[in-house]
């Protein structure tokens, strides 16, 4: 059952026992931050109320006035104040079913844009990271807790991110002035970005930024190792995702992808792999100085084949602008990082082990003791250390469609859906293939 309240009207004024304060109707939207008060329930159940159709009114308008303070603070979306004036005219109704479900409605749309971001997945072009912070069940599970508790600020608050870059930009968005609209946007796209990603994303983690072309080892909120990566060129771009990373593969075979056949097709290194009736299914290149991975790749199954590997070509990672490969992440003294992991958690691969696997010239995969996660993302504004905002290009030209949705109060949910690049136009996506073995699945 939803919490009970005690009031009593005096004139156009009422008293909400548990916070002992008068409050006049006309000014709860302006005066009150106290909207755990609202009993509001999904599924039709109505505000649990002693008294009117004024305590009501004056408990929504509560809700009405937290919407407006998180959305200012945070900058959620620009077409906040006319959600709020829908809520505003359900409320003059005086119909306590409709206000219920009005403002239940509105508390599921804000908690959403906290804790899944306000921008829909048509405004997502090639994101494909699963965040599992919020659903039906879990939404209304915390509205429930939340109200019982009296804490429902407290629980919506609960929600944001957590991470370091995203109390950053939060500060300098309050640092910048008004006038300045098109940092102000930025700014604030890159924080619903990071609303798009889980809000725990591990004790240990590697998150790659593909515009800024860096990957980087956090544990524990610290930057432990971080170096320079080449993401895809702009006709194969990075996708973004979420793995886990389970060990690695030393020595490792290059399956060319379908994507890129003709280019090995027949050419000095590479094998043919054919099928029982001699036709060629496909093209491998073998371990060696020429291999397209380098020395090492790691094992991260996901339905887009996309890894962090090594490469034959280290000189690539002087340039600046480091959008050059097929769609996989190159990453620079990737070994000592796969060392790092392999030894942790009381690894058995010690780094002699790992040196005398690749002198062998033998084909080996090293797991690690405990899967690590890794995120491929895209932000084009991110904090640095001391706090100054640095911009990225916007490689691949993401920005404009998700800054739009952003803007819309439907967060782009009513946009056409990006065209999948590994799927037809204007299909559903194919349901995510089983994982291949790590040594059979294709790298780019």
């Amino acid at each position: 059952m939803p919490p009970e309240f005690s009031f009593k009207s005096a004139s156009d004024h009422v008293l909400c026992k548990s916070c002992e304060r008068h409050v006049g109707d006309s000014t709860a939207k302006r005066n009150l931050s106290n909207a755990d008060h609202a009993g509001l329930y999904r599924s039709g159940l109505l505000i649990s109320l002693e008294d009117r159709d004024a305590d009501a009114r004056s408990h929504a308008a509560k809700l009405h006035e937290l919407d407006d303070r998180i959305a200012q603070r945070d900058q959620i979306i620009a077409e906040k104040d006319v959600a709020i004036s829908d809520l505003q005219a359900v409320i003059q109704t005086g119909n306590m079913a409709a206000i219920s479900a009005a403002a239940t409605d509105r508390f599921n749309r804000l908690s959403s844009d906290l804790a899944l971001g306000h921008v829909k997945k048509p405004g997502r072009i090639d994101w494909w990271v699963v965040d599992p912070d919020l659903n039906a069940a879990k939404q209304d599970a915390l509205l429930r807790s939340a109200l019982a508790a009296h804490a429902l600020p407290q629980a919506l608050d609960g929600l944001l991110p957590t991470h370091p870059q995203y109390a950053a930009l939060k500060a300098a968005l309050a640092e910048t002035p008004a006038t300045d609209e098109a940092k102000r946007d930025r700014i604030r796209l890159n924080l619903d970005r990071w609303r798009w990603l889980p809000r725990d994303l591990g004790d240990k983690y590697i998150i790659v930024n593909v515009p800024g072309f860096h990957a980087t080892l956090v544990e524990n909120g610290v930057n432990r190792w971080k170096h320079r990566a080449i993401a895809g060129k702009l006709s194969t771009p990075t996708p973004q995702l979420n793995a886990l990373a389970t060990g690695v593969i030393l020595n490792p075979w290059w399956e060319v992808p379908k994507s890129i056949e003709k280019e090995a097709a027949g050419k000095k290194g590479f094998v043919a792999v054919k099928g029982s009736d001699g036709s060629i299914q496909r093209w491998r290149q073998p371990p060696g100085p020429s291999n397209a991975l380098g020395q090492i790749k790691f094992v991260m199954p996901n339905s887009k084949a996309i890894y962090l590997h090594d490469t034959n070509a280290r000189s690539r990672f002087n340039s600046d602008t480091r959008a050059l490969s097929h769609g996989c992440v190159r990453t620079e003294h990737i070994l000592d990082l796969a060392t790092e992991l392999l030894g942790d958690d009381g690894g058995e691969w010690t780094a002699d082990r790992v040196e005398a696997a690749l002198q062998s010239k033998k084909t080996v995969q090293a797991n690690f003791v405990k899967p690590v996660p890794v995120y491929i993302v895209y932000f084009s504004a991110a904090a640095l250390n001391d706090g100054r905002i640095v911009d990225y290009k916007d490689l691949y030209g993401r920005d404009a469609k998700a800054m739009a949705a952003l803007e819309m109060k439907d967060g782009g949910a009513s946009l056409a859906m990006p065209k999948d690049p590994d799927g037809p136009s204007g299909q559903q996506p194919k349901p995510k293939p089983k994982p291949k073995s790590a040594n059979q699945v294709a790298t780019r």
